[in-house]
Order: structure tokens, then sequence, then C-alpha cells
């Protein structure tokens, strides 16, 4: 496992541009950073903090979490809303984020302040269809983290944090979703956050208390954990040509330091699946 940047509050967000490199934010610190095929890290759109989720765009550009989920303009900055925070019921924000083979975008809403001793409350799931149009197609979970596809689409994993589980979905044709199940249990004590699904339609999920990603067979059967020097591992990536290259970023929760956020790789022994760029 090799260390590729620190220095960063909490890590989140990283999607692979098979030009560029890895994009990912910084939500405590703000930014949205490129770290580059060559190693090197540039700040692609400043100043935006709370991003917990990032796609690609048809355009160029990249859809965003955080207070409202939105297009960015990497060319000159401007945002334009897809999802405003006000339209979604009892939302405060927007955390991570996935999109589908049409281009529709998913991403679940976050019901209280996360960083605040405030009451928990659930949030939402939600679809943007290529027109723009959101709607609610999911409820009642308690923090959304992450989301991602089945290889064939059928199936949709989505991280419910503070119930230690991942859920899943069967999805339909109009891109709306059944009522969930429990696929996984991650463990007591445990925070299942970002995730991504293999080629062979394996689930990698980041464990943001326990120090390592936790791997599920199709079935929801435990593989193996991938152990991560940093305990607050938030996120995770397949990259590089043959994606292959994995991607794990952290948070600074019970780290050295407050801004010790990391980002690591190593080579994984499957390939991810790519992910279909935003077409909304």
């Amino acid at each position: 496992m090799q260390e590729l940047a620190t220095g960063y509050g909490l890590i989140e967000g990283p999607v692979w541009d098979p030009a560029r490199g890895v994009y990912f934010s910084d939500v405590l610190g703000g930014g949205i950073y490129l770290l580059d095929r060559s190693g090197e890290v540039s700040l692609a759109v400043p100043k935006r903090r709370g991003v917990g989720g990032l796609a690609l765009h048809q355009d160029g550009g990249l859809v965003a979490g955080g207070r409202d989920i939105v297009h960015v303009n990497l060319a000159d900055h401007s945002m334009r809303v897809l999802l405003a925070q006000t339209a979604a019921h009892g939302a405060v924000g927007f955390n991570d984020l996935t999109t589908d083979a049409h281009g529709r975008v998913y991403a679940g809403s976050i019901g209280f302040a996360v960083f605040k001793t405030e009451e928990m409350k659930p949030g939402n799931l939600y679809v943007i269809d290529g027109a723009g149009k959101a709607r609610q197609i999911s409820d009642g979970v308690l923090l959304t983290n992450g989301l991602g596809f089945s290889p064939d689409g059928r199936h949709l994993y989505h991280s419910d944090a503070l119930r230690e589980l991942i859920r899943v979905y069967d999805v339909n044709e109009d891109g709306s979703v059944g009522h969930w199940r429990a696929f996984a249990a991650t463990g007591p004590g445990s925070v299942p956050d970002g995730l991504k699904v293999a080629a062979d339609g394996s689930i990698w999920v980041a464990d943001a208390h326990n120090g390592r990603v936790a791997i599920f067979e199709p079935d929801g059967r435990h593989r193996r954990d991938i152990s991560v020097p940093r305990p607050m591992v938030t996120s995770l990536c397949f990259g590089g040509d043959d994606l292959r290259d994995l991607y794990i970023v952290t948070g600074s929760w019970q780290g050295p330091s407050e801004t010790c956020g990391t980002i690591y790789r190593l080579r994984s022994d499957v390939a991810g699946l790519p992910l279909p760029l935003a077409r909304v």
C-alpha cells in the first residue's frame, strides 16, 4: 500500500477520470482536488465544503454533493443546481452519490448535522433523471453513505452508516427501486461509508471506524478485509488503465493530527466496474 498524498481533513468522493486521474474532496477543509496520473495534486474547484460524493459528467464537468447536488463546470467553477436542499424533505444536505447506465444520478440526503450534537433524523434516497427531474425513491436512511450498482444494473447497494448495514434494492426500468432489504451487516462498532462494486460483483465497503475496507460476496457473505493504516477509512475507487489500482481515502479522526487525511493506492486482485458518466 503506497501513500500518495496527505494533509487533508476529511477526504471523500474519490472518482477515477481515465484522462486525468482521481478527483476527490476535502469535506472539512473545502475544495475539490485532482490527483493526476503523474502523482501531482492540484486544486480543481476551490472552497466548496461538505462534498461527500462526486461523479463525472458527460460534458467534462462534475456532479458534486454538499448542501445541494450541483453540476460543476471545471473551466470556470460555475455551478448549476440539480437538486436543491430545499426540494428534499427534511434535508440539511446530500452525501455520497453514484450513476447508472442511463446516466441518472442517485444521491442520499442527510436529515441532521452530522458533526454537531443534533437529534439523528433519517434521510431519503433520490434519483435525478436525464431531463433533470428529481424524485424520492426510498426513505428511512439514518446516515446515507456509499452507493453502487451490481454489474448487471439490477441491484443498488447503499451504506446506512449508523445502522451498521448495507441495504440492497431491486432496480426498476424507470430508475425507481423496490423496498430495501438488508444485504450485509458490517458488525458492531462499524461505520460503513463509501462503497464500490467490482467486476466480479463483489462489494467493497470503507469502514470509517475500523481501519479497513470490507469486501462482501454478491450473496452478502464476508470475503475478507483490507487493513488501512488510518482508522477513518471513508471511501475508495478503482482506477488505472485496467481498473485494478485501488485508491483508498481517509479522514483524520483518531489519527496523529487533524490534517492526516490520506490517499493510498494498492493493486487489486480484481478489477473495478467503470462508472457511467452522468447525463442529467
